[in-house]
């Protein structure tokens, strides 16, 4: 019988480890892939969610200078459902009158804002004593994309 030379034996040997480290460097690059894939998602999210904040934030600061105004009045809430927090903040997407809460919600950019007044008070901060301070609540809303909504509120005291 004929001996084969050694050297002919490792042929395909090195084809084999070729293709191992192939189909490694694959299985890196599609989890790579993936993972640069979620990253950008969160990202994006980040953004769509800190873009809500800044709108609903600026639609605030317009309801709160709406309130400034000298001239500005507001009917007192009568009742425990016009008083409390405006439960539509969840789900309003327009500008208009909601007939449960009494709340008018106002276009203000890409937000909207409404203010009830929650009546008056004589303990405000730095107000001098034994003078009163209508108390506004404002609130403001701001949707981005599909599902990013903000909402933020202030008591605002007008004395």
């Amino acid at each position: 019988m004929k001996s084969i030379p050694i050297k002919h034996r490792q042929r395909g040997m090195a084809l084999l480890v070729s293709l191992v480290f192939l189909l490694l460097l694959t299985l890196i690059g599609l989890s790579s892939m993936q993972s640069a894939t979620l990253q950008e998602k969160m990202t994006s999210s980040v953004m769509l969610r800190n873009q809500s904040f800044q709108i609903a934030e600026a639609a605030l600061r317009m309801g709160e200078s709406a309130v400034q105004v000298d001239t500005y009045s507001l009917a007192v809430c009568t009742t425990a459902t016009q008083c409390a927090p405006p439960a539509e903040s969840a789900t309003v997407t327009a500008a208009g009158r909601n007939s449960t809460s009494g709340v008018t919600w106002v276009a203000a950019g890409a937000g909207f804002y409404g203010v009830q007044n929650i009546g008056t008070t004589l303990t405000a901060v730095n107000v001098p004593s034994n003078t009163s301070a209508t108390l506004y609540r404002i609130t403001a809303v701001a949707v981005v994309g599909n599902n990013q909504r903000s909402v933020v509120e202030s008591i605002y005291a007008k004395y």
